[in-house]
């Protein structure tokens, strides 16, 4: 029954994912209740390890806590706090839980975090590990040798930034994750919507696998700024800025800026990953404005 998202990439149907945060402590209700509120409306629930070098309670965990619930978790897993043993580990471990959806990331710095005297692994980056979990599938672990219990079958995915000021080094990293084995992409936020037109007839043309385009609910025009400030590669235009601080109800503005951003997404590429941080009760009714109808189970 959770494969849902696995599925629909390989139908080709559009697909839409929502990333939901850990919680900072060992009660896991809020995000559960969000979680919840998402569930016939996402094909996968994107559970974040670490975002931004701030401690939550472990993807994992938290991924299989959704599990229960029959909500599909994307279990992200970033290379910043373990090394090779640790990673095959925790992969190994995710699957038995039942986690089957990986988005592979090397992870944010150290020093961006609320613990910055601890200690950065990095001992493989993003493309190592897709690499790692493809061995994994093989049934061969990072030294090659054979997996005496039983191979994975995970389905790894990977993040991708249209927005790159690199234009020659976007197409590089982006070639050699499709090469490593990434199944899916999920974008960073995305403003620039010619520019993901490009990337998407340019870089993206040439692969088959589904490219989810970043949507972000800002909440009001000082958002919107902060995001401009502390977000490398992000630029809101200032247009969407003055449409949220000429709003009577700038959030109310937000969902349909929101909304109007899954439509040109829709136009241009395979799927969404909506970020709603702290009201991602709001997606549904994004996705209702934007004209997209709840997901049927088959």
């Amino acid at each position: 029954m959770i494969n849902q998202f696995r599925q629909a990439a390989q139908n080709k149907e559009f697909l839409i994912t929502a990333e939901v945060t850990p919680p900072k402590g060992g009660n896991p209700s809020r995000m559960l209740n969000m979680a919840k509120q998402l569930k016939g409306r996402v094909h996968g629930v994107n559970i974040t390890d670490g975002s931004r070098a701030v401690l939550r309670m472990s993807s994992m965990a938290a991924s299989a806590l959704l599990l229960q619930y029959g909500i599909e978790p994307i279990c992200q897993m970033t290379c910043r706090d373990r090394n090779v043993i640790a990673l095959q580990g925790d992969l190994m471990g995710a699957y038995a839980l039942g986690l089957r959806n990986i988005l592979a990331l090397t992870g944010d710095p150290v020093k961006a975090g609320d613990h910055k005297k601890a200690r950065g692994v990095f001992e493989l980056e993003s493309v190592r590990l897709l690499q790692m979990i493809d061995k994994l599938n093989r049934g061969i672990d990072f030294n090659d040798k054979p997996l005496p219990d039983e191979p994975l079958d995970l389905f790894p995915g990977a993040a991708v930034d249209p927005q790159c000021g690199s234009w020659s080094g976007l197409q590089r990293r982006f070639e050699r994750k499709v090469a490593a084995g990434a199944k899916f992409f999920q974008s960073q936020l995305i403003t620039d919507f010619d520019r993901l037109d490009k990337f998407m007839h340019q870089i993206a043309a040439n692969t088959d696998k589904p490219i989810l385009a970043g949507i972000f609910l800002l909440k009001s025009a000082k958002n919107a700024q902060f995001i401009n400030k502390n977000v490398p590669g992000v630029e809101i235009p200032e247009s969407i800025i003055k449409r949220l601080a000429d709003a009577e109800e700038p959030l109310k503005e937000g969902v349909k800026i929101a909304a109007e951003q899954v439509k040109l997404a829709q136009q241009l590429c395979q799927g969404v990953h909506m970020m709603a941080i702290k009201r991602e009760d709001l997606i549904p009714e994004i996705l209702d404005q934007a004209g997209i109808a709840p997901i049927v189970s088959k």
